[in-house]
């Protein structure tokens, strides 16, 4: 395009700002404000010639709008206001992993996932010299040197009279650099490696890690000029490789709602029709890992996943989750990984991870030294940048206890909350966990205490609200079936070949999560009737302690499970037979693994603490047997207890358990063999 003289591009813009901006610019100046944001549909209306030309030559061009822009400041402002591009068109939109040299110098529009932040340091704009000659005219108009590279540019003599130079003043402006990450759906699958770039962000665009618009895990939309940055040699010399940089001129937020899939009005009436069908239910869960045989409660549960409760904000501003977290736990071979990889496909956005290769930096975030700037830097987990979306972690027994405890907050609260290297930063993490495990001892003991074979810490159970027990027991009829359902399915590739697609599966659900249903009379009593039962039907004990069959978190789990359930009728209100199916769905988890297998009651403690209320009630006998031997001797012999504890009906191997935990935490010790004293 034919370059336009400068004079002749500062009186077109002129007209512009005068016609189309001049309220803006007037509100601009009035506020104090450091940039005026322009839209480019806007200066392509007015003057179509002047859009292409911004497209031709960004940044002389966008310098020449800033320069204009002084006419409108009073003479003695000093203020620099810089001009922040909005709305540019789709044909300068590109991947980051299609960004070549032919863009340099070129204003792209790129859309990405923040993976890093670094944080705000001064970066040198330009350097200001004067002339030490008193004749120059350089001896009171400063010269300006502008540095673009990394490496500070600086001038020794002046360039007229090439007299001594004296340097007055380094201008600096705040910076930042952002990595940002291919988001899943530019990729074309799921193994490839997402591509990263750096976004240099300076003055008003830089954010303090307290602001959540540009934290890792947000996905947002920036414009900017690519630049090249030389990429340092080991010696110090000049290097012949350079790296790509996007200088941002502006950073918007993206949405990133699961209802971002295009739905067209002819779906939208196939949806409402399908949802009014009965068996609707029973017709998504066929639809949902057709080449898996069973498990329909694992897919109905998985499937309401994707759906997720309302959630939302309380009054009080107490934020509730909607998500659904659900764990599996089950012998090798019984297609957990399978259930994982086939939720993944389901959900729009989703990332799945292997325990065994994750750590809880990787899975929350970190803070890491950046090369770039030299500072910290904020990097994103994959629970964060999978906010909005689903997270499958597989073999999540293969995870250490320090590491699966940085994911309690993240799990219920829905933050992530760092405070290291005088970074403090809270991140959304609104993601729903699909994760799967195996026993502690590698395969489930039909006659042990399933309870005792979960290897998981009871803090982080008690988060998820459904969890799956998956046994691989010998049935020669289910064998039969599930040979059979093999075989097939691999002499014929077409049987596994759904009636509905997953692409209309993924309208269909995306359509019913922007539902908002709201529980009805009928379903509270329900719920409320359901819950002060199951709370007051357990037992007392001798001692007067009571069984804990289930808790608060159990009852929210209930409301979540009934709000799916209505969304997958498109329904705005939750039922009294949506309440019942959730806790019918409930119960069917914790009969698998919330009895006590001592009373056969119901108790939650069994998961959440660890203890039931009958291990508890022989912990306290035992206790009370050694304070009432100490007052006749301060030692206390192992018979003693074994022979008080038989009058009171206690095992020999309950009291062997509870003298094992006592010396743990340091109440008793045993000073000679079966010789036991209480510790003050």
């Amino acid at each position: 395009m034919e370059l336009l003289d400068s004079k002749t591009l500062i009186r077109r813009f002129h007209a512009f700002y005068e016609e189309y901006m001049k309220d803006e610019i007037k509100k601009t100046l009035h506020a104090g404000k450091t940039y005026l944001e322009v839209s480019f549909y806007d200066l392509s209306e007015y003057d179509f010639e002047l859009g292409d030309y911004l497209l031709a030559h960004p940044e002389d061009t966008i310098s020449i709008m800033e320069e204009t822009l002084k006419q409108f400041q009073d003479e003695d402002s000093k203020s620099h206001i810089k001009i922040r591009f909005l709305n540019l068109p789709e044909t300068e939109r590109v991947l980051i992993r299609d960004i070549r040299s032919e863009q340099l110098g070129k204003l792209v529009f790129l859309e990405g996932l923040v993976r890093r932040k670094t944080d705000v340091r001064p970066r040198l704009t330009h350097l200001e010299y004067l002339c030490t000659n008193p004749s120059c005219t350089y001896a009171e108009e400063s010269i300006k040197v502008p540095q673009i590279e990394d490496k500070a540019k600086t001038l020794k003599v002046c360039p007229k009279c090439k007299s001594g130079v004296e340097l007055i003043n380094k201008n600096l402006v705040d910076s930042q650099i952002l990595i940002l990450e291919e988001i899943a759906e530019q990729l074309d699958s799921s193994a490839d490696q997402p591509k990263r770039i750096n976004v240099l962000l300076q003055g008003d665009l830089v954010s303090p890690f307290k602001d959540s618009k540009t934290n890792p895990g947000s996905r947002v939309l920036v414009m900017g000029l690519v630049k090249e940055v030389p990429i340092p040699t080991r010696t110090g010399a000049e290097s012949i490789n350079y790296d790509l940089i996007v200088e941002g001129n502006s950073i918007q937020l993206s949405s990133e709602e699961f209802s971002e899939i295009i739905i067209s009005k002819e779906e939208q009436a196939e949806i409402k029709r399908l949802a009014k069908e009965e068996g609707i239910l029973k017709k998504l869960v066929s639809n949902t890992a057709p080449s898996i045989y069973g498990y329909d409660r694992i897919k109905e549960a998985i499937l309401l996943q994707q759906f997720k409760g309302s959630g939302g904000v309380k009054g009080d501003g107490v934020k509730t989750r909607g998500d659904i977290h659900i764990l599996l736990i089950g012998d090798p071979g019984a297609a957990k990984s399978q259930m994982l990889k086939a939720a993944t496909r389901i959900a729009p956005k989703s990332s799945f991870v292997s325990g065994k290769s994750a750590t809880g930096a990787g899975l929350v975030a970190s803070v890491i030294k950046d090369e770039l700037t030299k500072g910290w830097a904020l990097e994103a987990g994959a629970m964060v940048l999978a906010s909005g979306g689903l997270l499958a972690i597989d073999e999540m027994d293969k995870m250490s206890d320090e590491d699966t405890s940085s994911m309690h907050e993240a799990l219920e609260q829905q933050t992530v909350s760092i405070a290291k290297a005088n970074i403090r930063a809270t991140l959304r993490c609104e993601t729903t966990v699909l994760g799967a495990a195996n026993p502690k001892l590698g395969r489930f003991d039909p006659f042990g205490d399933i309870g005792k074979q979960i290897n998981f810490p009871p803090a982080l159970i008690s988060r998820f609200d459904l969890i799956f027990i998956l046994r691989d027991e010998p049935d020669k009829k289910k064998d039969d079936m599930i040979a059979d359902h093999i075989l097939q399915t691999h002499r014929d590739k077409s049987k596994t070949v759904t009636e509905m697609s997953k692409e209309f599966l993924q309208k269909y659900i995306a359509y019913a999560r922007a539902m908002q249903p709201v529980l009805t009379q009928d379903a509270i009593k329900k719920i409320k009737d359901f819950y002060v039962s199951i709370r007051n039907a357990a037992g007392e004990d001798e001692n007067g302690i009571k069984s804990v069959p289930i808790t608060a978190r159990q009852l929210e789990a209930i409301v979540r499970l009934g709000e799916a359930y209505a969304k997958v009728e498109l329904s705005k209100k939750v039922t009294q037979r949506h309440a019942e199916l959730a806790i019918d769905l409930l119960l069917y988890c914790l009969q698998k693994i919330g009895i006590d297998p001592k009373t056969g009651e119901m108790d939650i403690d069994r998961l959440t603490t660890g203890v039931t209320s009958s291990t508890r009630n022989v912990f306290r006998q035992v206790q009370i047997i050694i304070d009432n031997l100490e007052r006749e001797s301060p030692e206390i012999t192992y018979d003693a207890i074994i022979e008080a504890a038989e009058k009171l009906n206690v095992k020999k191997s309950e009291v062997d358990k509870t003298l094992e935990k006592l010396k743990q935490e340091g109440v008793i010790f045993e000073p000679r063999k079966n010789m036991y004293k209480k510790l003050n």
